[in-house]
């Protein structure tokens, strides 16, 4: 029932591509530029060894340069735009609507990425152990998942229905 493709390629409203992709460009342009400057002041400074501000630019370069290749291939595998319009099965770009075994409270997402910010919204990745369980179920389907903890849950798919940003 899992689609590789919504595990594959992650799901991005456009907003959020386009706010990626300006992280991105300014990461890898100016604020590399930064770092480099930051780098080359603090190696004038002499002693590498006990050069506290170059280690620390040197640490920061390194993030910076991870989240680069994260954000590269972020944007290079995503899927942007609408929702799906067949929505009778959860799929990226979704919203889907759960109850926990035992709970009478519901629970709702959207199954995409965790980059997207929308307010009042919890996101799952489809590649999340509850994100990989709901793909591909409807309403009404009951179904079991392990916690990163190892404790295994029961969930009912009240709802699906595409997310409308």
């Amino acid at each position: 029932m899992t689609d590789m493709n919504d595990i594959a390629h992650t799901w991005l409203t456009q907003d959020a591509y386009d706010r990626l992709q300006s992280e991105l460009a300014e990461m890898a342009g100016p604020g590399r530029d930064v770092i480099v400057s930051r780098i080359a002041a603090a190696r004038e400074e002499g002693d590498l060894k006990e050069n506290g501000g170059y280690h620390a630019a040197k640490e920061e370069q390194g993030k910076l340069e991870a989240r680069i290749r994260q954000l590269t291939a972020l944007l290079r595998d995503a899927k942007v735009g609408e929702a799906p319009a067949d929505t009778d099965r959860a799929r990226a770009g979704t919203v889907v609507t759960i109850r926990f075994e035992g709970d009478d409270d519901e629970e709702k997402f959207l199954l995409g990425s965790r980059e997207e910010h929308i307010e009042g919204l919890q996101i799952y990745s489809p590649s999340s152990p509850l994100g990989v369980a709901v793909l591909g179920h409807g309403a009404g389907d009951v179904v079991t998942y392990q916690t990163p903890r190892g404790a295994t849950m029961q969930v009912t798919v009240v709802n699906v229905e595409a997310f409308h940003g």
